[in-house]
């Protein structure tokens, strides 16, 4: 319990810190959303300090010093209560990123646990038939798909199946023409328009989790649980599966905790290429127009997120290893 509890500990000081340096880093951009407002209104004459005023008043920019700035934002974080989008004024940041997160959770959600499945069963496969085909066309496979920036393959598949070919449609998340509903045509429409974002996401995440796998598990191979084990006369399948890849598994789970909590977040220029409007895209819009109460509560959800996930991970460490107990 001792350990379980300083986890805990862990994960509300952490928690503190990164909630501190979410409210810090956005006032240390230079210029405001005011000052672009300001900055077209000037073009038709010298604006007043009382217009520059209504003008901050309207957008619901924060006022008061340093410290009493963060003690309602303290308040604001209780309370979810992100204020009003400065880039889409007046919708509330809440409904901007209610609308979002779902499209990121379904693709780049999915795919990740889809891509740590099957990474991680093909490199333990790859590990148990080292030196075999399997392993060389594996391994030859997963560097070469490893090397390649998201963006860049987002850009390839767009161009010859998206443009060339026309299989499958370009941008955004569903036709212009459909209305959002649970109905097997919306359903079909949306599937295919997440396909090639999808493909992208895969495909560059899988190498590293199969490289890993392959690695982690070629070393447990050669430790003597696995050797007595073998001599004990144990069936292959109970080897590879019990003692091999359960252990083996373990750096693998941490790096796909860390991913998993970054799902959140989306894949910005994943979603960025090819119009998708998820979480990605909506973080990139609120950062070019400076928009703070937008900037602040997604990477507030992403933080919150990558460190519930890196908790998660630190519990299930504890029941799968009761060495990492002591």
């Amino acid at each position: 319990m001792r350990y379980f509890f300083g986890k805990i500990g862990l994960f509300f000081v952490t928690l503190w810190a990164a909630i501190t340096v979410n409210f810090i880093l956005p006032r240390m951009m230079p210029g405001s959303p005011a000052d672009a407002a300001i900055a077209k209104l000037s073009q038709n004459g010298p604006v007043t300090p009382e217009v520059r005023a209504s003008i901050e008043a309207q957008l619901g920019m924060p006022q008061g010093n340093l410290f009493s700035q963060y003690w309602q934002y303290l308040g604001d974080v209780v309370h979810l209560n992100f204020g009003v989008s400065y880039s889409n004024f007046p919708q509330n940041v809440s409904d901007l990123v209610g609308a979002a997160l779902p499209w990121t959770l379904t693709l780049v959600g999915l795919v990740t646990i889809i891509s740590f499945i099957i990474g991680t069963a093909l490199g333990a496969l790859m590990a148990w038939r080292r030196g075999t085909a399997v392993d060389v066309t594996g391994t030859i496979s997963s560097s070469f798909l490893s090397a390649f920036p998201s963006f860049w393959l987002a850009l390839m598949l767009l161009f010859f199946l998206g443009y060339k070919a026309g299989i499958f449609p370009t941008s955004g998340a569903y036709s212009s023409t459909a209305i959002p509903n649970f109905s097997m045509d919306f359903i079909s429409d949306a599937v295919e328009h997440s396909i090639l974002p999808a493909l992208t996401i895969l495909l560059t995440s899988l190498g590293s989790y199969v490289m890993g796998m392959r690695n982690t598990m070629i070393n447990t191979l050669g430790d003597d649980y696995v050797t007595f084990a073998e001599a004990n006369g144990l069936r292959q399948r109970t080897v590879m599966l019990k003692y091999a890849a359960r252990n083996a598994l373990l750096p693998n789970l941490t790096s796909f905790g860390l991913v998993l909590g970054g799902v959140v977040g989306g894949s910005l220029l994943v979603e960025q290429v090819f119009n998708y409007p998820g979480v990605g895209l909506l973080l990139y819009q609120a950062v070019t127009n400076q928009d703070y109460p937008l900037m602040q509560a997604i990477f507030l959800m992403i933080t919150i997120s990558v460190l519930v996930a890196n908790f998660i991970v630190d519990i299930l460490y504890g029941v799968l290893d009761p060495r990492t107990r002591r």
